[in-house]
């Protein structure tokens, strides 16, 4: 499968931004998905992660109660819809599909994915 992410750009603070993680194949079904963040200087971070089923969903304490990750199997595509944006929320945000038979496993950590998306740049400004 290959992931293409997009729906970034420039808000102000208090904003909210839909990401998209459209995948190509027919068995998007069988990976778990996650959205990760990159800054300069900074390792990579995790942000959310579904499962394959899309019935479990984890997130990163900074962005707990303000981004909701989702999944539509039909359409292909994972979804982060992102509110109450913060300036340190700037970052390219990447999804990540790893292949699984479990339906309710999610993984929370950069090493599990082996299949990543390029970028897509989220700017808030203050």
């Amino acid at each position: 499968v290959q992931l293409q992410a997009y729906g970034g750009g420039l808000v102000q603070a208090g904003a909210s931004l839909r990401l998209s993680c459209a995948a190509s194949g027919r068995t998007f079904n069988n990976y778990a998905m996650g959205w990760f963040r990159r800054t300069p200087g900074k390792e990579r971070e995790f942000v959310a992660a579904i499962s394959r089923s899309g019935d479990s969903t984890y997130y990163a304490d900074s962005v707990k109660g303000r981004f909701t990750i989702s999944r539509d199997n039909a359409k292909n595509t994972e979804y982060l819809l992102m509110n109450s944006l913060k300036p340190e929320d700037t970052a390219v945000y990447l999804c990540a599909a790893k292949p699984t038979t479990n339906d309710g496993s999610i993984y929370a950590r950069t090493w599990s994915y082996g299949l990543w998306g390029q970028g897509t740049l989220v700017t808030v400004s203050s």
